[in-house]
C-alpha cells in the first residue's frame, strides 16, 4: 500500500470511495510481494499492481463490485492443473487477494496512518481479511509502537493477540498474514488478519564522498534505502555532489557508525558500503561494522578495492584481532562479478549482491538454473 498511499489518500481526502485490492498471501513464484496493492479510483482509474499484468482485469472487476456491495471478498488466483491460463496468473504462482472498499466512513485512521507512513514513523495495520462470522470481515486495528490500539477487531483477546504479533512485524519492517481462532485463539484456524508493516525506510549507508559513491547513492536511493553518504573530508562531502542522498555527513567513518548504533538508528536492514579502500578510514569502519550483533547487525557490509586491496585490508583487521567468523561477514571486493567498469555499473552490481543477500538469490544468469525463480526467505 506504500506504494499507492499519495493516490489513495487524495481520494480518501475528496471525500471519494476507493476499491483496493491487496495480496495478502503468495505462494509459488507469485510476481509481487504481500502488501502490494492495486487502487480503482471512483474516475475508474486504476493505480498501483498486485500482478505484474496477470490479473489486474480481474481484481478491477471485483473492486467496482465490491465498491457497489460494500462486501469485502478474500479470491484466490493461480493455475489450475489443466490450464495454466485457466485463473489467469500465467506465471505459475499463486495470489491470494483481499478486495475491500475505502473511504473516510469505512477507513477514518487512513489520514493519520499516512501522515505516520511520510514522517517516517513505524506504523502497523492490521485487517481482518477471512473469518467464519461475515460481520467481522474489514474489521482492523492501528498499532504503533507504544502498543496502543486504535479500533478494535472485536474481542479483547483478538486484539491483545494481533497486537503483540503486530508489534514483532513492525520491529522488521515486515508484512505478513497471520492465522488464529475465530476469537483471536493462538491454537486455532478461521480467522485471518493481514499486517502491514509500515517501518522507516531501511538505511543505506555509503561510506567515502568519491564518485562511485554517487552512483551508489542513486541505485540506493531508487530501491527504497535512506541513503547516508559520511566522509571524513569537507571538501568531497558536499550535498552538491549527492543530490540524491537524503544526508550527507562529514565526520570520521568510524565515529559515525559507533553513534548511529549507540542511537538506536540501526536495524538488521542496514546495508553499509565501504567505498574509501583507504587503510585509514575503513579499518577503524570495518572493526566497527563486523562485530555489531543482535538487532544493529548490519544485512550487509561490503567493502570496494581492488584484489592486492583486499589482501592488505583483510590482513590488517586480522592484525586487530578479528576473527574468521567475523571477516567471513564482509563483502569484498564488493559486488557481483558483471564485467562493471563505470561508476553506474559498478553500483549496479554493488545492488545486485545486495539484493541477492536479501532475498537468497546466487547471482547465476536465471536461463542457466532450473526451478522457481523466486527464493523462500524466513
Amino acid at each position: 500500500m506504500r506504494d499507492v498511499m499519495k493516490e489513495l489518500l487524495a481520494w480518501w481526502e475528496a471525500g471519494d470511495t476507493v476499491g483496493v485490492g491487496t495480496v495478502v498471501a503468495t505462494f509459488q513464484s507469485a510476481p509481487r510481494p504481500a502488501g502490494a496493492s492495486m487502487l480503482v479510483g471512483p474516475d475508474g482509474r486504476a493505480v498501483g499492481s498486485v500482478s505484474g499484468g496477470c490479473v489486474e482485469g480481474a481484481v478491477y472487476e471485483e473492486a467496482q463490485a465490491v465498491v457497489a456491495s460494500g462486501s469485502p471478498v478474500l479470491t484466490r488466483y493461480g493455475v489450475s492443473d489443466d490450464d495454466a491460463f485457466a485463473v489467469g496468473l500465467t506465471c505459475g504462482g499463486i495470489l491470494d487477494v483481499y478486495v475491500e472498499k475505502i473511504s473516510r466512513e469505512t477507513f477514518p485512521e487512513l489520514g493519520e496512518v499516512a501522515a505516520d507512513v511520510e514522517a517516517g514513523r513505524p506504523v502497523a495495520l492490521a485487517t481482518v481479511v477471512e473469518h467464519p462470522d461475515p460481520a467481522w470481515l474489514g474489521r482492523r486495528v492501528v498499532i504503533r509502537p507504544d502498543a496502543v490500539l486504535s479500533g478494535s477487531l472485536g474481542s479483547a483477546r483478538a486484539d491483545d493477540a494481533v497486537r503483540d504479533d503486530a508489534l514483532g512485524l513492525l520491529a522488521h519492517g515486515q508484512s505478513a498474514t497471520l492465522t488464529y481462532g475465530p476469537d483471536g485463539e493462538r491454537r486455532g484456524e478461521g480467522m485471518r488478519i493481514f499486517v502491514w508493516g509500515f517501518a522507516p525506510k531501511p538505511r543505506m549507508l555509503v561510506f567515502g564522498a568519491i564518485d562511485f559513491a554517487a552512483a551508489v547513492a542513486r541505485v540506493g536511493s531508487f530501491l527504497g534505502y535512506r541513503v547516508t553518504v559520511c566522509d571524513a573530508r569537507p571538501l568531497f562531502a558536499t550535498t552538491s555532489r549527492f543530490p540524491e542522498a537524503d544526508e550527507v555527513i562529514v565526520d570520521w567513518p568510524h565515529r559515525y557508525l559507533t553513534a548511529e548504533v549507540d542511537g538506536g538508528r540501526l536495524d538488521q536492514r542496514t546495508v553499509v558500503a565501504v567505498l574509501t579502500h583507504d587503510p585509514k578510514f575503513d579499518v577503524p569502519l570495518l572493526e566497527v561494522a563486523l562485530r555489531l550483533r543482535g538487532d544493529a547487525k548490519p544485512a550487509y557490509v561490503g567493502a570496494m578495492g581492488s584484489r592486492r586491496t583486499h589482501d592488505d585490508r583483510m590482513a590488517r583487521l586480522r592484525q586487530a584481532g578479528l576473527s574468521d567468523d567475523e571477516l567471513a561477514l564482509l563483502s569484498s571486493p564488493i559486488g557481483l562479478d558483471l564485467g562493471a567498469r563505470t561508476p553506474e555499473e559498478t553500483a549496479v552490481s554493488i545492488a545486485a549482491e545486495i539484493i541477492a543477500g536479501r532475498w537468497g538469490g546466487t547471482g547465476e544468469r536465471l536461463a542457466g538454473t532450473a526451478g522457481r525463480i523466486h527464493h523462500d526467505v524466513g
